[in-house]
């Protein structure tokens, strides 16, 4: 029986390793955090919903649009935040009062909470969901159950 969360937590565990390179979505080779859920994405349900315009480090803050909460409820299901699961699409806030746009997937709750994301510097990694980082989330979705 196909288990989505489950098929989401184990397809990431699979990118763990994966470079951090800026805008791409490559396993082995490189992504991003957005990179990351994409390929996520196409590993367990297939076709990307939408194709994603170039984007820069810096985008949509000068403008203080949330584009990839936006996104995210566009073609996820969003979840209120406290009732994460694993398998669920966490989206961070880096600093107070900026736009969120950092993503990871939630692996494990409970006592001892962990998420896989691609981070400058370290590459998609599997990290313990520390205080300084859960109190960053702002939302959470849930990968949409497949129609087919």
């Amino acid at each position: 029986m196909f288990d989505l969360k489950k098929e989401v937590v184990a397809e990431a565990r699979t990118w763990c390793g994966t470079p951090y390179v800026h805008q791409a979505s490559c396993k082995g080779s490189g992504c991003d955090c957005l990179g990351l859920i994409r390929g996520v994405w196409r590993g367990v349900l297939g076709a990307e919903p939408a194709p994603v315009p170039a984007y820069t480090a810096d985008w949509s803050e000068a403008a203080r649009l949330e584009v990839l909460w936006d996104a995210a409820r566009a073609h996820m299901v969003e979840r209120p935040a406290d009732a994460a699961q694993p398998g669920d699409v966490l989206l961070f806030r880096m600093q107070g009062g900026a736009i969120a746009k950092h993503l990871g997937i939630l692996t494990r709750a409970g006592d001892a909470p962990a998420f896989i994301h691609a981070y400058t510097g370290h590459g998609v990694v599997e990290n313990s969901l520390s205080t300084p980082w859960a109190r960053r989330i702002v939302a959470c979705f849930a990968f949409p159950e497949r129609t087919s």
